[in-house]
């Protein structure tokens, strides 16, 4: 398997089924023959960091937001006309400026005839890098607090990661855009699910965003109770590889905090299997 390069992102359409679990033991299990870079992007709660601990250099993510400046303001109302997003609302003394709706498009300061409005820059979140064991690089993005915008956070971490070989990204529960971005650009999918009228719901909510994306997605059957029948009669129906069935054994290890595959070497052999399966979906050899 050295040297496939490879972005393949671990997904799901509810939270709670094992998507970072699924991912974690993916890259530790990988890591193992080459190097391999983990990148959380479940950023507005990201616990790849519980798994791996290690020491981590954080540094800021921004975006710019306008600055107006109210002395070289002649309240013409272009540039709140121009702001599809509400932020700014003009009127006829002050503009008012709402910077959670802001999206850094920069339209208003091309549009102010007065060169009334310049840009600063605002942090939003936090990018993590550490080296928890040899050849593996874990990169955790944050969103702080109260702050809206998930999609820079994401992009700023792909980009981080976007010239390493092999990349195995994991996105955050759902089919919201935090996860259209984490999705974007990658070459396979894994989508984990449970055996659940919910999971199953959700399922087919993430297997249409994947085929609009052009995204080849696989999916592993999470907390199999041996009643997945109607899960696998949609992965039949639309021609989708079921990869790995897991047992309940793998709630009591992940809950103390450990691996799967670090707690049973055994099971590493499942999870190679599942790689190639990816490789598979984009063509590539098994």
């Amino acid at each position: 398997m050295p040297g496939q390069i490879m972005k393949l992102a671990v997904a799901s359409g509810k939270g709670g089924t094992g998507k970072s679990m699924v991912a974690e033991n993916l890259a530790f299990t990988l890591s193992r023959t080459e190097p391999v870079t983990l990148v959380d992007c479940d950023v507005e709660e990201p616990n790849l960091h519980l798994f791996f601990p290690a020491p981590a250099t954080t540094t800021d993510v921004t975006v710019p937001v306008p600055v107006i400046d109210e002395t070289a303001c002649q309240h013409c109302g272009l540039c709140g006309e121009f702001c599809q997003y509400g932020a700014l609302t003009v009127l006829s003394n002050r503009i008012l400026f709402f910077p959670e709706l802001c999206h850094s498009c920069g339209g208003c300061i091309l549009v102010c005839p007065n060169d009334a409005i310049h840009e600063e820059p605002k942090r939003i979140g936090t990018l993590s890098t550490s080296a928890p064991q040899p050849d593996l690089k874990l990169i955790s993005g944050t969103l702080d607090t109260g702050s809206p915008h998930a999609v820079p956070v994401i992009r700023a971490a792909k980009k981080q990661a976007a010239n390493d070989q092999l990349v195995i990204i994991d996105t955050a529960p759902g089919t919201s855009c935090p996860v259209v971005e984490a999705l974007d650009g990658c070459d396979a999918c894994i989508l984990v699910t449970e055996s659940t009228p919910f999971g199953l719901h959700d399922l087919q909510l993430a297997v249409d965003v994947a085929a609009r994306l052009g995204i080849p997605a696989g999916i592993v059957i999470n907390r199999s109770d041996g009643k997945d029948e109607e899960t696998l009669r949609f992965c039949i129906d639309h021609d989708i590889e079921v990869m790995i069935p897991f047992s309940r054994e793998i709630a009591a290890i992940q809950n103390r905090g450990d691996l799967l595959c670090r707690a049973r070497p055994e099971w590493q052999k499942d999870f190679c299997a599942l790689f190639l399966k990816c490789r598979a979906l984009t063509g590539g050899e098994r």
